[in-house]
Formats: structure tokens, sequence, C-alpha cells
């Protein structure tokens, strides 16, 4: 049964990202502070990693085989151009089916019947891999649902001030973590783990 575990870059005061959707450069600088370069589906993005995270990146890429994403997002990031960059199949949690995009694509699956379903959709393409859900509302409610057994966070040294939590609107808080599991510092980020205690 795959692993469900939710992750993000946050900030030391907790954001996935700022007021207005402000400060992914600090959030991710750390994509671009290394010499060794990671290629993803998308031409145009590519990162530069320091060793260490990119062998740290690498495991994530190795092992995750589902991702699960919010309408949110989705919206935000305007689907990514029609794949995500990691070219891993992702579900996306929504009310309703966006316009010109096909319920049960190649690359994209959207859910409409909650997070449960969400997740187990997300858990029947991932297989025996992992699947990765994206902090903020949608992580909360994998987490308040009780589906998420890690909380991966890179962790940036950056205070953003506001924005949207790592986790939103939890009904179910507080929740406890066992760990770090895994720890590995990077440059400007540390890469944490922790397993959510049931």
């Amino acid at each position: 049964m795959a692993k469900v575990y939710v992750g993000a870059s946050m900030s030391l005061d907790g954001y996935v990202s700022g007021p207005g959707e402000s400060g992914f450069d600090k959030l991710f600088q750390w994509y671009e502070n290394g010499d060794v370069v990671v290629e993803t589906r998308h031409p145009t993005l590519t990162f530069k990693l320091t060793e260490t995270s990119a062998a740290y990146f690498q495991g994530i890429l190795s092992d995750t085989g589902a991702l699960l994403v919010g309408r949110r997002l989705f919206d935000l990031t305007n689907g990514w151009g029609g794949e995500h960059p990691l070219g891993v199949r992702t579900v996306v949690l929504t009310h309703s089916v966006p316009d010109g995009w096909d319920q049960d694509g190649e690359n994209f699956v959207f859910v409409t019947e909650g997070i449960e379903a969400a997740v187990a959709k997300a858990k029947e393409i991932a297989g025996d891999r992992q699947v990765g859900v994206a902090a903020g509302i949608t992580g909360g409610q994998a987490l308040d649902a009780g589906l998420v057994d890690e909380v991966w966070i890179d962790l940036v040294p950056v205070v953003l001030g506001g924005g949207v939590p790592y986790f939103a609107s939890l009904a179910s808080s507080p929740v406890t973590l066992e760990g770090p599991i895994s720890t590995v510092q990077g440059s400007a980020v540390t890469h944490l783990k922790y397993r959510v205690v049931r």
C-alpha cells in the first residue's frame, strides 16, 4: 500500500506562500544554489541543486508514484502547461472539472468526491510507490482525515509574515508527529521528515 506524505518548502514561520501568492523566490531559492543540474519534464524548468539536495530530490522522484494537489494550486500554475514538472500523474481535488480537461486524463485526474476519494485514487495510481500531497488546504484536509503517514518539510530560512500556512484550516489539531525521522542539511534549506502518530 502506498505511503502518503505531505510535502512543501516552508518558511520559518510556517507558510508555503506569502501574502498575495508572494515569497516563492525565497521559498525556492534552494532549487538554484548548487552545481548539480536536475532536469524536469518541462524544458524551461531546470534546477541547479547542491549535491546534498540533489540526492534528496532524486530520492523523492524515484519513490513518488502520484501527486495530489488542490484546484487552487492547479489553477495558480495553469495546470503546469499540461503535465506536472515531475512527470508524475497528478490527482486534482476539485468541486468541478475545469473546462477543456478530461476527468480521467493521461497526466491529470480530477476527483470531485472529496479528500478520501482523492487519496484513494492517488494510491491506486501510485501502486507500491508513495503519494505526495501538496501542503496547504489539501494537505490539511488529508491530515484531518487521518490519511497522512509522513510530513516532509523543506525548511527555508525566511520569515514571510503571513500567507498560506503549511497546514491550512486544521480541524483536528493538535496532531503529534514523531521525529524528525530524517534530517538532511542542504544549503539554505533543511530537509525534514516526520512520522504522523496515530
